[in-house]
Parts: C-alpha cells; sequence; structure tokens
C-alpha cells in the first residue's frame, strides 16, 4: 500500500513517527509530506524522516486561509504522480487533498471543535464532508457521527508509550544540570494557527513572574514557539527538538499555555500546569480527564492562579514519586496508539468492517 502522510506540526511529527516506522517495516510505501511550520522540519531532520516540503505558510493567519489552495495543489501533483492509495493525517489539508486524488482520508483529531473554539468549528465544519474516517479518542466529547472511531488513547501515546518510549539520563548533560537537581521546563506557545484566533496564553509580564518566582526553588528552562521578553532569553534551552521529552520526563515541574505538550507532561509523570484561555466547562475532555480522572493535571484560564499553583507545587517534597504512580495507572489503561493506527491504515478498508469502539484488544 502507498500511504502519504501529512505532517503539519512538531506534535504531528511525533505522533506520526512510529506508525511510519511500522507501515514502512511491513512492506507499505510511505510519503510524508511536510509543512515548513515552526520547528517541524528541524524536528524531522533530527529524526532523519525523508519528507517533501510542500507548503511554506506565511506569519499571518489571513494569508495562511488565502495560501491554503496553492498549498493542497501542491501536495496533490505531488501525491498524484505516486499514486497513493490512500492518505493520512488531522484533516483540512490531508482532506482536501485526498478529495482531489480520489482516495480515502483517514484522519486522527484530539482537537474538540467546542464553543470556545469558534474559528476552528468553522474550520472543521468546512473539511468534515471531505474525508471518510476520524479517529478519536475516547474522552472526545462530541458525537460526530458514523465517520468517528473512538479509541481509549491520547494522541501522545503515539510516542510516549513504553513500547516506544525510554528516558535517556544523557539529558542532564545536555541541559547542564546535575542529576538529582531539581529544574523546571517552560513552554509558551505562539498562537499563531488559524484556529487559535482570540486564544490567549501567559503573558510577557506573566511570564516574567513565572521564571522570577520558579527560579528561587529550582532551575528553569524555556521552550518558546514565540520570542520572549529579553529578561528571559538567558533561560531559552538549546537541547535539540528531539530531546525535549527526556527533558520533560525528569523535570519536577513542567508549565505551560499549549496543548500538546501539557499532555505529554502528563503522561510522563510530571507534575503539570496547563493555562489558558480554552480552559473552562467547554474545555476539552482529554484534559478533563488527565485532571479530573487521574490527577495529572492543574488546568486554569487565570494565569496568576496558575503562577501561584506553580510555586506551591515546586516546593513539595517527593512529589514526583507521587506523579509516576499516577502515570503508571494511566499507560496501564490506554491503548497502544501507534499499534492501532498502524494496522487500521494497512488494512483499509477493511478495516472499517472490522473497527469498534470496544478497543480493550489493542492494549499494549
Amino acid at each position: 500500500m502507498k500511504v502519504g502522510v501529512f505532517l503539519n506540526t512538531p506534535a504531528q511529527v511525533h505522533f506520526y513517527k512510529n506508525i511510519i516506522k511500522s507501515l514502512s517495516n511491513n512492506g507499505n510505501e510511505v510519503y510524508p509530506l511536510a509543512r515548513d511550520y515552526g520547528e517541524t522540519i528541524q524536528l524531522l531532520g533530527e529524526l532523519g524522516i525523508d519528507h517533501y516540503v510542500y507548503a511554506r505558510p506565511k506569519v499571518s493567519k489571513y494569508r495562511k486561509i488565502v495560501g491554503l489552495p496553492k498549498d493542497v495543489l501542491c501536495a496533490y501533483n505531488y501525491l498524484k504522480s505516486l499514486h497513493v492509495d490512500l492518505v493520512t493525517g488531522f484533516g483540512v489539508y490531508d482532506a482536501y487533498t485526498s478529495f482531489l486524488l480520489r482516495v480515502p482520508s483517514i484522519i486522527f483529531n484530539d482537537s474538540e471543535p467546542l464553543a470556545n473554539m469558534k474559528s476552528y468549528m468553522i474550520q472543521f465544519k468546512l473539511y468534515m464532508p471531505f474525508i471518510d474516517v476520524m479517529i478519536t479518542p475516547e474522552s472526545f466529547r462530541q458525537n460526530m457521527g458514523d465517520k468517528q472511531i473512538k479509541i481509549n488513547s491520547y494522541k501522545e501515546m503515539a510516542y510516549l508509550h513504553p513500547n516506544y518510549y525510554q528516558p535517556k539520563k544523557d539529558i542532564f548533560g545536555l541541559l547542564g544540570v546535575d542529576e538529582g537537581e531539581d529544574y523546571c521546563i517552560l513552554r509558551f506557545n505562539a498562537f499563531d494557527a488559524v484556529h487559535d484566533l482570540s486564544v490567549r496564553g501567559f503573558s510577557d509580564a506573566d511570564k516574567i513572574d513565572l521564571v522570577e518566582g520558579l527560579n528561587k526553588h529550582a532551575r528553569v528552562f524555556i521552550s518558546s514557539e514565540a520570542g520572549v521578553p529579553v529578561e528571559l532569553e538567558s533561560y531559552i534551552t538549546k537541547i535539540p527538538k528531539s530531546r525535549m521529552h527526556d527533558a520533560i520526563y525528569f523535570a519536577k515541574l513542567l508549565v505551560t499555555d499549549t496543548q500538546t505538550m501539557a499532555t505529554e507532561g502528563a503522561l510522563l509523570g510530571t507534575p503539570t500546569i496547563r493555562c489558558n484561555s480554552f480552559v473552562g466547562v467547554n474545555d476539552m475532555g482529554n484534559f478533563i480527564e488527565l485532571e479530573n480522572g487521574y490527577g495529572l493535571m492543574f488546568n486554569n484560564s487565570n494565569s496568576q492562579n496558575a503562577i501561584k499553583n506553580a510555586l506551591e507545587l515546586i516546593k513539595q517534597k517527593d512529589i514526583k514519586n507521587e506523579w509516576r504512580k499516577k502515570s503508571d495507572r494511566l499507560l496501564s489503561e490506554k491503548v497502544d496508539i501507534t499499534q492501532f493506527m498502524s494496522k487500521y491504515l494497512e488494512n483499509y478498508p477493511s478495516s472499517l468492517q472490522n473497527s469498534s469502539n470496544n478497543s480493550d484488544k489493542w492494549r499494549h
């Protein structure tokens, strides 16, 4: 089988990297397509994944929308020459491209089109008619109809499941800290995607307050998609992008206004504080489950509350052992989504008839 895989963000690269390997090892031909967005290309290079760059989006959201038809056409021309059998990704680009190619579109989606995400709701409604299958976490709060398959897993399990991820202690040397030394990771979003319209996280003043408070108790390392105030530039970590999960695993605390890295921190057993304007009654199901069901995350819409929460957690002794037990329970209850996706794609369309929302057989 020939499969086109769209990789638009670093998180999507991580999601598909083991799926690509599994499909290739089974004799399938896999053709990754990448958007030159953020750290995506750099990460692909570090991981040694050959790819075709089909889009170099502009900074402004408006220009990204206007440029979408051109990007889809570029992807279409590339995949048409390869005669792919199906396309997979996270929606939008892959959905429209598959329609032009007249091949099935199988997407994974963990971003719920909720009331506080109006721009994404519009985007979602525009591409939904062009997909064949949408695989979502079981925690997804909405019923999306016959195209939806719910799996008891998270996107981040595709690369952080123990079947694929083992932390490496040489990260201490890369960070310049001693093993056992307390440090925390701060991750800040750029909020420049089309679906991030009107979404906010930590302000520059919040970031300064957060660093000044945490720095009294632990080393602080910052990873940021956008620039940071000049006062904080010395805190930006220079480790390879592909090693960030090791840095998170051994950290005492993760504070972030992003979505994906917040889930990563929880799965890795690191106390995690997430703060952005998505948080509230319309928050996504996976974050609600991680906080209320597993106690691995604290969700805040108020930045000052998040900073206060962070300063309380960083002072607690032996907190990592407590969180590791929580994450072990979660990992034992969730499905290996890489195994599921690989088999589903490889066996499509027969997998369509055999799929079930009861995903116990895919555990481990």
